[in-house]
């Protein structure tokens, strides 16, 4: 498979879009005045939750943590939140923070999960991106040395960040996951706090074990394969959070 790409600067990939964000990154768009949604993902050891081949890459960007008598690998993504357009975008739809913008900004179209093959028609560019500029993909490989080292960048800053990403949520107080596939757990912090628990925990060495981690799930069924394999379902959903269900209907 072979794939060009260009960029037309319709603005639709910057519109209603959480774009991932490192641990450096969610901390300075919580400085410019933006909101951060934490979402959170978890699978437990016995593979629930997970295809076996995507184990590795999933394992590798999360944190073994404790729930009920069982563990599980939490998975913590701080991401711009985005509800229209993207507030850095201007009236010409161009990037006011263009040489700062975040690392999956300078990924697009690109898929930062080694799982997810590039498919035009799931991206909101326009017919035209498709059909000039340069080479993207040939014979189903990314050929842009740069942009493969971008994509490099953002998975291992995933893998470095993610025990601070727990820490900064016990002292937020969430502790609250869905498990991988049925869903998704979506904080929307205080910005201050956000940036002053950022601060406080960069600012000096980890020292607490990872906390515990609860589930919030779709319905009864998955609530039961859970409890079965150990792991603690909460009873009472609190409001501090919302509940993504990615079940189909």
């Amino acid at each position: 498979m072979n794939t060009t790409f260009s960029c037309v600067g319709c603005g639709k990939c910057c519109t209603d879009h959480h774009v991932p964000l490192t641990l450096s990154e969610a901390r300075m768009w919580a400085a410019d005045g933006g909101q951060v949604i934490v979402l959170v993902e978890a699978f437990l050891p016995n593979g629930l939750g997970l295809p076996e081949q995507q184990r590795e890459h999933a394992e590798r960007r999360s944190l073994v943590v404790r729930s009920g008598d069982s563990q599980a690998h939490v998975a913590i993504t701080f991401a711009a939140y985005n509800l229209g357009r993207c507030r850095n975008l201007d009236e010409e739809n161009l990037c006011r923070i263009y040489e700062r913008r975040p690392l999956v900004c300078r990924i697009y179209p690109a898929e930062i999960n080694p799982h997810i093959q590039l498919n035009p028609q799931a991206k909101d560019c326009p017919p035209e991106s498709w059909q000039q500029g340069p080479a993207l993909i040939v014979g189903g490989e990314l050929v842009d040395q740069e942009l493969i080292e971008l994509i490099q960048r953002s998975r291992q800053a995933d893998r470095d960040d993610i025990s601070i990403k727990d820490a900064i949520c016990g002292l937020l107080g969430i502790r609250v996951t869905a498990l991988k596939g049925d869903g998704f757990a979506a904080y929307l912090p205080d910005m201050q706090a956000f940036a002053a628990v950022i601060d406080q925990v960069t600012a000096q060495p980890l020292g607490a074990e990872p906390g515990e981690w609860l589930f919030h799930v779709s319905g009864d069924d998955v609530a039961g394969q859970v409890r079965a394999a150990g792991a603690q379902v909460v009873t009472e959903p609190a409001q501090t959070y919302a509940f993504i269900s990615l079940r189909a209907a």
